[in-house]
């Protein structure tokens, strides 16, 4: 009988999981060598796994200031796990493949698949190409708009600042180069706010989202048809209608609490304050780049915005979180539930068992890791308020990497601690979706009998 190889007998769950982890264990090896240290001396290996590990997830907690810490070399390495942690490591490997000329196995599609989370092995090819094409020119368009401001304030090194910037954004990474203190020297300033939010909304929409929007646009000039919301998918019409809601209603709801907070927005202009509250709610979709200052936030603004990094972004994108369409799932179930409806639907469509299933099992899964982590990181940092502990620990579940100046500060245990909530949140909710889906053939043949249960 043939022996099955290592790779046969792992699933595709096992093999994204293990690729994430080998990954941020290179990108670690390579953080702790000297050259890549600013100051020619290797920094503590603890924080080059804690900077491998953030980059890779795409979260942005540091321990160490991304600016001044690192070299060149250092800073290019934290950029090429920002974009292979963004777009995925099954994506990228399958990129290199297809770059190559080579054929993509009957694994390698399931991989690729599995990464994804997609329905189909229809089309892997094409849409492959089309995310890392997709991906580029958005990055590339970025970096450019980044340049006319940061060029004539920094020279040639502005195009540096750019390009890693703008991937940041895109991938949600929230990490930057240009500073200390985040993008908070550009708070009011409209271009720098617009182009940061525009990327990281675009990165965290979700590709299929991208394909169909395009694919209704070319459908409504052809035909000259206006309705151009009835011709896109269930899926597009959920993850745009929960990012509207979240990030004007989140906006809005921050304007308010914070308008006369002298911290964060007392002092601004309307127009400032507008431009300001409504990037604060973008970057909570697991963004993570700060104009304010978190820690200054009111108690109610502190609560809303884990809530919207909780949620994150939208599915088969560069976002972390439970994800907006997984969301909105259960929230419709709810509702039939209460309205005595056995079909859970929206826009006219049926949602599937299966879905509900999933989100369930994602929300419950991201619920768990955000409380072990919580309870301990209060364990091993007890001088610390649980709003902070609690920030931290949501941000690194959801790969969001805002923080309420907690994480330079922690010890080696609370770096670990976050680390590896950093790691789970990446591939946690994501491995246990996928998981549910490679078993969903497996039927009990005998089934147990019911009995009722009180809930509620």
């Amino acid at each position: 009988m043939k022996r099955r190889g290592i790779r046969e007998s792992l699933s595709t769950t096992h093999i994204i999981m293990i690729s994430f982890l080998c990954v941020i264990l290179l990108g670690s090896l390579l953080l702790s060598l000297p050259v890549s240290a600013a100051d020619g001396e290797p920094v503590p290996y603890i924080d080059a796994l804690f900077t491998a590990t953030t980059a890779t997830c795409v979260t942005g907690l540091v321990t160490l200031t991304t600016a001044t810490a690192w070299s060149l070399f250092g800073q290019t390495v934290i950029l090429l796990l920002i974009q292979v942690g963004g777009l995925g490591i099954i994506t990228v490997m399958a990129g290199v493949m297809l770059a190559l000329h080579r054929r993509m196995g009957l694994t390698d599609r399931l991989l690729l698949q599995d990464s994804f989370n997609l329905n189909s092995l229809s089309g892997l090819s094409s849409f492959l190409g089309r995310v890392i094409i997709g991906t580029f020119a958005v990055e590339a368009a970025g970096a450019l708009l980044y340049m006319t401001v940061l060029v004539p304030e920094f020279g040639p090194r502005g195009i540096w600042y750019a390009v890693f910037n703008a991937v940041s954004a895109f991938c949600n990474a929230g990490m930057d180069v240009i500073g200390e203190n985040s993008l908070m020297n550009y708070a009011t300033n409209p271009l720098v706010n617009t182009v940061t939010s525009l990327l990281i909304v675009l990165g965290g929409l979700g590709f299929p989202v991208w394909w169909d929007i395009l694919r209704v646009i070319g459908l409504t000039v052809r035909k000259r048809n206006p309705r151009f919301l009835s011709h896109l998918t269930l899926q597009s019409k959920m993850a745009l209608t929960a990012t509207a809601i979240l990030l004007f209603g989140g906006g809005l709801i921050i304007l308010l609490l914070e308008n006369n907070n002298p911290a964060t927005l007392g002092g601004l202009s309307f127009f400032d304050k507008v431009q300001v509250a409504l990037f604060q709610s973008v970057t909570t979709r697991t963004a993570g780049f700060a104009t304010v200052d978190q820690a200054a936030l009111t108690p109610a603004s502190t609560v809303l915005c884990l809530i919207l990094m909780f949620i994150g972004g939208s599915p088969v994108g560069t976002a972390g979180g439970v994800k907006t369409v997984t969301v909105l799932v259960l929230a419709v179930y709810a509702f039939s539930t209460v309205r005595g409806r056995n079909e859970v639907g929206l826009f006219n469509r049926r949602i599937p068992r299966d879905a509900l299933r999933k989100s369930v099992a994602v929300v419950g899964m991201s619920f768990l890791i955000a409380a072990v982590s919580t309870l301990l990181l209060a364990a091993v940092t007890p001088d610390r308020e649980l709003a902070d502990i609690l920030y931290e620990t949501v941000s690194a579940t959801a790969t969001v990497g805002l923080s309420r100046n907690l994480t330079p500060t922690l010890t080696t245990a609370g770096k670990l601690i976050v680390a590896v909530t950093m790691y789970l949140g990446r591939v946690g909710p994501i491995s246990l979706a996928v998981a549910f889906g490679v078993t969903k053939e497996k039927q009990n043949i005998v089934n147990n009998p019911t009995e009722p249960v009180s809930v509620g």
